[in-house]
C-alpha cells in the first residue's frame, strides 16, 4: 500500500477541460464533510472514450477480479459503502471479462454493455487534484557497510494498527497506529525519534546509501533496491507509525527557501542534496515513518503490490481515498499531463505528450495517506527515473466518473455516502 504522495495543494492548474455534463455543478469550495455524489451519464459524453486503450484497462481490471475470487461472495466490496455491492455482485462481470477474445474492440464494448456510468462530484464540486507516483530505484546492501548505512526498517513487532472504520461508520477509511502501554494504546515514535534512537523492535530489512533517497521511498511507498551483489530487492509498504503526513514542500515554502510555484519533487530533492546540514531537520517536520517488506514479484514489468493486494499496472492503476471509493472498481479519469515538460524520454515513458489531456479508463487499486477526498487521484506511472520525472511534476486538476455493473441496479439519482 502506498502511504503518501509527494505534495497536496488545492486550487492548482485549474485550466483543464471541464466536463460538459457536470456544468450544472457550481464552482466553489465543497461543504464539510466530503460527500461523493454520482450523476448518471452515458459513455458517449466522455471525450476520448472511444480512442482509449480499453484492453489495457481490462487487463488491470482482471487483476482485481482474480483477487476477488478468493473473497467470500457475501462480503461487501467496501465496508459501509453499500453502493459498490458485494464481491458476488461483481462475479458476473468478471466472468464475462475473462471470456473476452484477446483481439478487436471487445474490451470497449464489454465496459459499455456491462456497466452503468456515473459522473462524480464532491457535493457540487466536480474538480479535484490529481498527482502521480512511481517506483524509485535505490542502491543498497543486505548488510550495513560504511557506504550503505541508512536502514529501511521492517514492521516492528510492537506496532499496532487500528482500522477506525471497524468501530464507527463515520471513521471509515481512517486508521491510527501506536504501541500498547499496559491497557492503553499510546502514540508510536515519530520520524525524528526513530531516526535518533530506534527501539530494539526495529530490525533493518536492507541498508541504502542515501537518507534523501530513503525519505522519498517513504513517500512513494515501494521501490527497487539494486544490491551490491548484483541482485534486485523489491520492497513495499508494510506499515506506518500512525503520525500524520506533512508535505515538506510546504515547510520549505514557509521557511522561505523556495516559492510555492517552484515546488516539485525535483526541486525539493535538489534543496535537500545541496543543504545537507539542514536536510534532517526539514525531513523530520514530516513525523510520518514507513516500514517495508520484501516483495516477491517475479515479473519485472509488473508494479509493486497495491492496497488491493494486486500488482499495480503503470498508467492504469489509481490510488483513491477508501473513505469514498471501493478498491477494484473501474473509474474514468480526466486530467492532464504536467505542463512543465521533463525530459522527452519521460514523456515517452508516460505514453503521452506533456501538457496534453490525460483521459483514460483506470482501476482503483491503491490508496495513500495524502489521498483525501472524493475527487482525488494518484496515478501510478511505473518504475525508475523517467517515471519519477513525470510523477514529481504532476499536480493537476481533473475529474472522475465511476463504472458500476448494471446488475447492481445502480441508482438513477445522485447518491452520497
Amino acid at each position: 500500500m502506498r502511504p503518501l504522495a509527494i505534495f497536496a495543494l488545492g486550487g492548482l492548474f485549474l485550466g483543464v477541460v471541464m466536463w460538459g455534463l457536470l456544468s450544472q455543478f457550481r464552482p466553489g469550495p465543497s461543504p464539510e464533510p466530503d460527500r461523493l455524489v454520482l450523476l448518471p451519464a452515458s459513455f458517449d459524453r466522455l471525450e476520448g472514450w472511444s480512442s482509449d486503450d480499453h484492453g489495457a484497462a481490462l487487463a488491470a481490471f482482471l487483476k482485481s477480479c482474480d483477487r476477488w475470487q478468493h473473497v467470500p461472495a457475501e462480503r461487501p466490496l467496501a465496508s459501509s459503502l453499500p453502493r459498490f455491492g458485494t464481491h458476488g455482485d461483481w462475479q458476473p462481470v468478471c466472468d464475462a471479462a475473462r471470456a473476452l477474445p484477446a483481439a478487436g474492440d471487445h474490451a470497449r464494448r464489454f465496459f459499455e454493455s456491462q456497466f452503468d456510468l456515473f459522473m462524480a462530484a464532491n457535493h457540487q464540486q466536480a474538480e479535484g487534484l490529481f498527482t502521480g507516483y512511481y517506483e524509485p530505484e535505490l542502491r543498497g546492501a543486505r548488510q550495513q557497510t560504511e557506504t550503505f548505512s541508512i536502514p529501511l526498517y521492517q514492521r516492528p513487532d510492537d506496532l499496532i494498527s487500528v482500522d477506525l472504520g471497524e468501530f464507527r461508520a463515520d471513521l471509515r477509511g481512517r486508521r491510527v497506529a501506536g504501541r500498547i502501554d499496559g491497557t492503553r494504546l499510546r502514540p508510536y515514535a515519530s520520524r525524528a525519534e526513530i531516526e535518533r534512537a530506534p527501539s530494539t523492535a526495529h530490525e533493518p530489512l536492507v541498508w541504502v546509501d542515501s537518507a534523501v533517497d530513503a525519505f522519498f521511498l517513504h513517500i512513494q511507498g515501494s521501490g527497487r533496491v539494486v544490491l551490491d551483489d548484483g541482485g534486485v530487492m523489491r520492497v513495499g509498504y508494510a506499515a506506518q507509525n500512525g503520525h500524520p503526513y506533512t508535505a515538506i514542500g510546504r515547510v520549505l515554502v514557509d521557511q522561505g527557501h523556495m516559492a510555492l510555484e517552484e515546488v516539485t519533487m525535483q526541486s525539493i530533492r535538489q534543496w535537500l542534496d545541496t543543504n545537507p546540514a539542514q536536510a534532517d531537520q526539514v525531513m523530520n517536520h514530516n513525523s510520518s515513518y514507513v516500514y517495508f517488506r520484501e516483495l516477491d514479484v517475479d515479473d519485472p514489468s509488473l508494479g509493486p503490490i497495491g492496497a488491493q493486494s494486486v500488482p499495480l499496472t503503470p498508467g492504469r492503476s489509481l490510488a483513491v481515498d477508501r473513505k469514498h471509493w471501493a478498491l477494484g472498481v473501474p473509474v474514468w479519469m480526466e486530467t492532464s499531463w504536467p505542463v512543465d515538460p521533463p525530459a522527452e524520454e519521460a514523456a515517452d515513458q508516460a505514453g503521452d505528450v506533456q501538457g496534453a489531456p490525460l483521459r483514460r479508463l483506470m482501476v482503483a487499486q491503491d490508496t495513500g495517506g495524502a489521498i483525501r477526498g472524493p475527487i482525488r487521484g494518484d496515478v501510478f506511472l511505473g518504475f525508475g527515473h523517467q517515471a519519477g520525472e513525470v510523477a514529481g511534476r504532476m499536480k493537476q486538476a481533473g475529474g472522475l466518473a465511476l463504472l458500476l455493473p448494471k446488475s447492481l441496479n445502480s441508482p438513477t439519482v445522485p447518491a452520497g455516502n
